[in-house]
Formats: structure tokens, sequence, C-alpha cells
């Protein structure tokens, strides 16, 4: 077995950043659904709603690209601590009612930057406090928490507001940013940052992108699966074409977090580590060849199945691209490389619906899902090709190595 869910619950710190992990994840969800009602109660636009929405997401992508490396210039703890006060700081003004509009979406893009440096420390933490073995069993208990708070933030927040309204929803959002500081701050202890004077000769993240064609292609599988999710950006669409009800939208849209438990609980608990970087590529195509069988218009059942077969298979690729950076990438500079990695994927997952819809505007929802498949098919072939090369004449670097071995981490 590739390890066991309780040995990673015995680890004090591990426990910690996963608390703290989950609680936020909560809030932000809980804070989506608040500003939603927030902006179209107030204004009345579905373009200003759709706006708002959007500044919870893509100013992520930038946070990815030139803030994570923040992680490894300082210590990580800091990192994680110093973003929750902050965005704690940026989410209560929020929560005051007659806040203007402009200044609001300022304060929402400044929190959704925000979210990458601490996605980035929290997942180079977690090779720092678990034994290396036990990564991508923590990796899956992290999954299967983030995909749980996503259901229970919408559909808990909904509730929420119903009884409270927004501003009571986005306080409570800044007050789990409160006590998942504190929770960093009491239960891991301080380690001092990875780039220390000694390692500030190795090569930065976009350095060892350029050189190295085997950690261009495990980002690339990675976010491959950011293409392949195109099905929860079309549901809407994907629904009418099957003259479905809000209840069925509801099955479609939940299908992608019930595979992405199983697929998570499944490569973590029972598929032995060493196999798990072998079968990438395998893995990776397992989440695009479903989607081939949309080209044949199936009813709701078989396409909730497809989507959750998918969902299923995509998050064990990214959870298995996330080791074998933390595996291949010097600890100087994981948390650069893994925000970039972060980047990737929210620039995949929110371009792949955009080009979908215009996509599905001409040729139906179902078609637009089997062709997004195909065309990720087409480009993971030649990246399978270079991760093959990189497995094979790499071994040492990309693979695992028996527990007795030495740490095969380049350095």
């Amino acid at each position: 077995m590739a390890g066991r869910f309780g040995a990673v619950f015995a680890v004090a710190e591990f426990r910690a950043v996963w608390a703290a992990s989950g609680l936020s994840m909560v809030g932000d969800q809980l804070a989506r659904v608040a500003l939603v009602v927030l902006v179209y109660g107030n204004t009345g636009s579905a373009a200003l709603t759709g706006l708002t929405f959007a500044l919870t997401l893509v100013p992520s992508f930038l946070g990815g690209v030139f803030l994570s490396g923040l992680a490894d210039r300082l210590p990580r703890r800091r990192v994680m601590v110093a973003a929750d006060l902050l965005r704690a700081a940026m989410i209560v003004p929020v929560a005051v009612p007659g806040m203007p509009f402009p200044v609001l979406c300022v304060l929402v893009a400044g929190v959704s930057l925000l979210n990458a440096p601490f996605r980035a420390a929290e997942q180079a933490l977690y090779a720092d406090v678990l034994p290396r073995n036990d990564f991508v069993t923590g990796m899956a208990v992290r999954n299967i928490t983030n995909q749980s708070a996503q259901v229970l933030g919408f559909a808990g927040g909904g509730l929420l507001l119903a009884v409270t309204g927004p501003y009571w929803a986005l306080s409570l959002d800044a007050l789990s940013f409160l006590v998942s500081a504190a929770l960093l701050r009491a239960g891991v202890r301080f380690r001092p940052a990875a780039l220390n004077p000694a390692a500030r000769a190795t090569p930065g993240g976009f350095s060892l992108l350029r050189r190295d064609s085997g950690l261009r292609s495990l980002l690339l599988i990675g976010w491959l699966t950011g293409v392949f999710i195109v099905y929860e950006g079309l549901a809407g669409p994907y629904n009418d074409q099957l003259g479905g009800t809000t209840v069925t939208l509801g099955l479609l849209l939940a299908a992608d977090p019930v595979g992405s438990v199983i697929g998570a609980f499944v490569f973590g608990r029972f598929v032995p580590e060493r196999q798990q970087a072998r079968q990438l590529v395998l893995m990776c195509v397992a989440s695009g060849v479903p989607l081939l069988l949309c080209l044949f218009h199936p009813g709701l059942i078989v396409s909730a199945a497809i989507f959750i077969v998918a969902g299923a298979f995509g998050t064990a690729t990214y959870m298995q691209t996330t080791s074998s950076i933390v595996r291949g990438v010097p600890d100087s500079r994981r948390s650069q490389v893994l925000g970039l990695a972060y980047a990737g994927m929210m620039a995949a997952q929110g371009l792949s619906p955009f080009v979908g819809g215009l996509v599905a505007d001409r040729v139906g929802a179902a078609n637009a899902v089997g062709w997004f498949g195909l065309a990720g098919l087409a480009i993971a072939a030649p990246v399978a090709v270079a991760w093959r090369r990189a497995t094979t004449d790499r071994a040492e670097i990309w693979l695992p190595v028996p527990e007795s071995g030495a740490d095969s981490r380049r350095s």
C-alpha cells in the first residue's frame, strides 16, 4: 500500500497544516457565495457579479507566477500566517455595509492574489513535516478535504446566507483566516527559509523549467487536467442539451468532486509508490479518454459517470505531479515551482470553459466536451514521450527509491 492515512494524522504538524488549510478553504467558498449574492443584490448586474466572482480566482494566477517564490525565500510558516492575517484584514472591510464597489474589487483581488503563496507554502510544508513515502498519502487527505470543503462551503453558504445574509458570511470568512493563522502559529514549529545563502546558487524555478524537459513535461501533464475539466464550466449548457432540471444540473456539478474524492482515496491508499510516478501519463490519458464518449451524446447517468471517472483520474494525476515536483526539485526552489504549477492549473481551469463555451455555441456542449478530450489527448502524446524519457534517463531524480536508500532529490 502507498501509505496509511493514520500514519499522516499521527504527525501533529500535518494535522495543524491540514486543519488550517481546510478551514480557509471553507471560508473561501463561503465568501464566493456571499460575494455573488451581495454584488448582485446591490447592483442587479450579472456582468459585475461575474467580474467579482472572477476576481476570486484570476489573481491567483498572478500570485502563483510572481509571489510563490516568497515561500522559498522566507520561512514557510511565516508566509502562511502572514497570508492569513493579510487576507483577514482585507475581508473585514468587505463585510462592512456600504463598501464602494471599486474598493471591494481591489480587496477581493488582493485576497485571491495571496491564495497562491499560501498554497505553495502549504504544499512545500507537507514535504517538510511528513516522511517522504507518506507525502502522496498526505496529498490524498488534502485533496479529499479540499473537495469536501468546496461542497460544504457552497452548500452551507446558501443555507447560511438565507439565515444571516452576506455580511455575516463574509465575517465568518475573515474569522476562518484568523483561526487558520492561530493553528499554524501554535501547531507548526519554526523552520528557516529553504533558500538560505548556501542554496542561492541553485537555479531559479524558471531556469529549472528551461533546462529540464522532464520538469516541463511534468507541469504540462498537471495543466492538462485543468483542460479536461472543461465539463464543469459547460455543465449548464450540457444540462440544457439533456433537457435536464436544476436537480440534474446539481448532479452533473457534483460528479467531478465525487470523482476527485474517490481518486484521491484510491490512489493514495492502494497504488504502490513506485508505480505512482510510472503510471502518471496513463492516469492523465485516462482522465481524457472518457470525455470522448460525450461525442455520442450519452444520457444523464452515463454523463455523470464519465465526469466521475475523469475527475478521479484527473485528481490522481495532479496529486502525482505535485509529488514528483517535491521529489525532483530542490527544496530551495520547491515553492516557486509548485506555485507555477498552481498558476498554470488556474489558467487552464479558467480558459478551458471560456474556449469550450465558444466551441459549444457552434457544435453543442456534449460535442465540445468530446473535442476537448481529443485535443487534450493529442497534446498529451509528445508530453508523454518527454516524461517517459525523463523517467528512463534520470530515474534517480523522478522515481522513488527504497526508504533505506539515499534521498534522490537533486541538490
